[in-house]
This record gives C-alpha cells, structure tokens and sequence, in this order.
C-alpha cells in the first residue's frame, strides 16, 4: 500500500525503517527514507503505523520500538 504519494513511500518502507532504525516519529521515518513530508496527509497514517508496529512488539525485541 502507498502510504505517501508525494514520495512513492509504502507501508512496508514505513515498517521496515520501524524495525531498523526505531525512529520516534513521523519526521525520523521521513529523514530515515531520505526525504521530508510535503503536504503532510501522509503523517496519521505513518503515526498509526509505528502505534501498531509498537503495540505488536514483545519486551525482550529486537527491533528496539519498545523502548
């Protein structure tokens, strides 16, 4: 799924750059892809995307979202 049309971002980008780099917010995925937001509707849905990745986590994972 297109998550950001403004830079071709997917749900599955978002999800991976959550499970490598454990970023805080919508603004770190965007630097952790190498972009920036444009118009901004694109950032919910990347919110509820880390909420979900977090929410799924186990206390002893790996990905370090638990913190």
């Amino acid at each position: 799924m297109i998550v950001c049309s403004c830079n071709v971002i997917t749900e599955h980008d978002v999800r991976s750059v959550i499970e490598m780099e454990s970023p805080h917010g919508a603004a770190e995925v965007y630097i952790c892809l190498g972009c920036s937001a444009r118009c901004g509707r694109c950032a919910r849905t990347i919110k509820r995307i880390m909420a979900e990745a977090i929410k799924g986590c186990s206390v002893d994972c790996s990905c370090g979202g638990c913190r």
